[in-house]
């Protein structure tokens, strides 16, 4: 039998530009405080999964990234594993730390994510985040993008992956693609950028906490039509990590405020018709199987607005709407902070930032505050059920990863 997960503590840095700071500096301050929210000493630590998408890319440094990440933590000498999974990297390492403890083999464990995007040269942050696709059909499927792009009238530029991140040419190809289905419009998705603006200027741990208005985003220069700089996340540096346990460990520790992990679901994308159902759908219906709950009963979410259309479509993924109808529910006032189903009240990827390899736990760090009751002006009343969607990289019309979790207070 399965044993019983939580997440006995959370740590993060504030998201943000550290040209000063690299990785194992952002890596130590976020195990640092997840030890002291857990109540926990590193000797209690058994086991730990250290996610990082690009190290490699930007740095040079491979193949021991986590170890040299903790090595000033006290936790070297157990089992470390490194973990690379796109922007699903840090959700796929708790994955990973559930799977541990659920299988009795540990009863403490660490899932850290850390990543450094911010460096002189930008156009190598860009470069980077586009390798989370298949490189060696990267000629066609830029060709099918640049197709659907003359066919709308909005042909792109030459400069993807020097000037922007090559997924925002995807997600535009995506977005005019659904506003042909669901009848979305720009103002929608700048109303989707303003919302998550407004929670973030209410999170101290945001890279971005100022508000905005639907005209000011609407006016930011284009990315990649119909999509504008302020519907794009930001590249970003930051580091969020977790402790997870068995209940009995909890209880052994004296945990003071254990959230429940009631379902920890990753699968990956695959070639599929456009009537097939995607990777998030299908995460989600098995993860609400597993919880023993449907999407009406979650209170929060943190999803993956990578793109601001992103979030419309993932309503629909997740089930909080019928197919076409992410913009009505957005409209409607449901997902934002005094609505029945709040989305992402951290701010989300669009105002609290998007340090990829980060990103999956990070969300996971605000859906546990949401269910202790811990936080503050962005506080969702009454949270008793949060959930958490976190996709990474492409395939073929699909996120590469995806990882979905439900929590419980």
């Amino acid at each position: 039998m399965a044993e019983n997960v939580v997440v006995a503590g959370i740590g993060m840095t504030r998201f943000g530009k550290y040209l000063e700071r690299g990785v194992r500096s952002l890596a130590e301050e976020a195990v640092g405080d997840v030890l002291k929210d857990a109540g926990v000493e590193p000797k209690q630590v058994q086991t730990a999964y250290f996610a990082n998408a690009v190290a490699g890319l930007m740095t040079g440094q491979e193949m021991i990234r986590g170890q040299v990440a903790l090595r000033n933590t006290g936790l070297l000498g157990i089992p470390i594993f490194n973990v690379e999974n796109a922007c699903a990297s840090a959700a796929s390492a708790f994955h990973l730390a559930w799977m541990a403890i659920a299988s009795g083999q540990y009863d403490v464990a660490l899932a850290v994510g850390a990543e450094k995007l911010f460096h002189e040269d930008k156009s190598r942050a860009f470069r980077a985040i586009g390798a989370a696709v298949d490189l060696e059909a990267i000629n066609d499927l830029k060709k099918r993008m640049a197709e659907a792009a003359q066919a709308s009238g909005k042909p792109p530029d030459e400069k993807g992956g020097q000037n922007r991140s090559f997924f925002m040419d995807i997600y535009a190809t995506m977005t005019r693609e659904y506003m042909k289905q669901s009848g979305a419009t720009a103002e929608d998705f700048a109303d989707v950028a303003v919302k998550n603006h407004d929670h973030g200027a209410l999170n101290p741990k945001a890279q971005y906490r100022n508000r905005c208005t639907r005209e000011e985003v609407l006016a930011s220069r284009d990315i990649s039509p119909p999509l504008t700089l302020m519907m794009c996340s930001p590249i970003g540096d930051g580091a969020a990590a977790a402790i997870l346990c068995s209940e009995k460990a909890a209880r052994t520790l004296g945990v003071r405020r254990p959230i429940t992990v009631r379902a920890s679901v990753l699968v990956s994308g695959r070639d599929r018709k456009a009537d097939e159902p995607g990777a998030a759908e299908r995460a989600a219906e098995r993860a609400y199987q597993i919880a023993g709950v449907g999407p009406e009963d979650i209170d929060v979410a943190e999803i993956h607005d990578a793109a601001a259309p992103a979030e419309l479509m993932i309503y629909e993924d997740l089930g909080f709407c019928k197919r076409g109808e992410g913009p009505r529910l957005l409209r409607s006032g449901t997902t934002k902070l005094g609505g029945k189903h709040v989305v992402n009240p951290s701010g989300g990827l669009l105002a609290k930032g998007h340090p990829i390899g980060a990103t999956g736990i990070a969300q996971i760090v605000e859906i546990c505050e949401q269910l202790r009751g811990t936080a503050g002006d962005r506080q969702v009343k009454g949270a008793k059920i949060g959930l958490t969607e976190n996709g990474g990289g492409f395939l073929g019309r699909d996120a590469a990863a995806m990882s979905v979790h439900v929590f419980g207070a």
